[in-house]
């Protein structure tokens, strides 16, 4: 494994996922639900790993950021995605779902996104 001393913030995250990506993974009836979070946004996919397929994605550039009680701006447009990428998963017959939290903490906008996507109703 890569040491983790003198690499920036996102070679470091790179090192932290690599580690969560070896014990998790997606398969066709329970997928992957991974987590981008750039400094804008906040970016999540679905993904069968068995077939290297993503089955469905959503990004919060596609949704109105609302006001979400207790949650700022991007937070709220976390959570929305979050209830998005639910909506389009269940679209297409997937109700469950192993969370990858794509080597950030899970707080604040990552934690965001996977409360959207329970609210939705993908179990994960």
């Amino acid at each position: 494994m890569k040491r983790l001393f003198n690499k920036n913030r996102n070679a470091r995250r790179g090192v932290r996922h690599a580690r969560l990506r070896a014990r998790l993974g997606g398969t066709a009836e329970k997928p992957r639900l991974s987590v981008f979070r750039s400094l804008r946004g906040v970016s999540l996919q679905l993904i069968d790993d068995e077939a290297k397929k993503t089955i469905c994605q959503a990004n919060s550039r596609e949704v109105k950021a609302p006001k979400v009680e207790g949650k700022k701006a991007k937070t709220a447009a976390a959570y929305a995605t979050g209830e998005l990428l639910a909506e389009r998963a269940k679209a297409k017959g997937i109700v469950a779902a192993v969370f990858d939290r794509g080597g950030y903490r899970y707080h604040g906008r990552v934690a965001a996104a996977a409360e959207g996507a329970r609210a939705g109703g993908i179990k994960c």
